[in-house]
């Protein structure tokens, strides 16, 4: 049996080095194509639509709507792609997590 061809898969967006660069969000630093979806689930189509949400209500939001805790850092990542997309630079989604603990203590 011949083996099956597929075509190649499309290369990954690349990262935005500012939001204004963003047209996907696959393209938002720390987002890949799993925290992409959970984005999508909360019915966040474009990385525009971050400038206006909330990271805690989106963590709250995901929990909620997959039936489980989400791990902490999901929160993290919130917290930066909101941040990125308001104006910040790009940082690791783990220097949020001081922030997190801080503000919002044991999520």
């Amino acid at each position: 049996m011949a083996p099956v061809l597929r075509p190649p898969k499309a290369p990954p967006p690349r990262k935005a080095s500012v939001a204004a660069e963003c047209q996907h969000l696959e393209q938002l630093p720390n987002i890949g194509p799993s925290i992409a979806a959970d984005l999508r689930l909360l019915g966040v189509a474009v990385p525009q639509d971050l400038v206006r949400l909330d990271a805690l209500d989106l963590y709250q939001a995901l929990c909620r709507s997959t039936g489980k805790r989400q791990d902490p850092c999901v929160l993290d990542t919130f917290m930066a792609a909101t941040d990125f997309m308001r104006g910040a630079a790009a940082r690791p989604w783990w220097d949020y997590t001081a922030q997190r603990k801080q503000q919002y203590g044991a999520v």
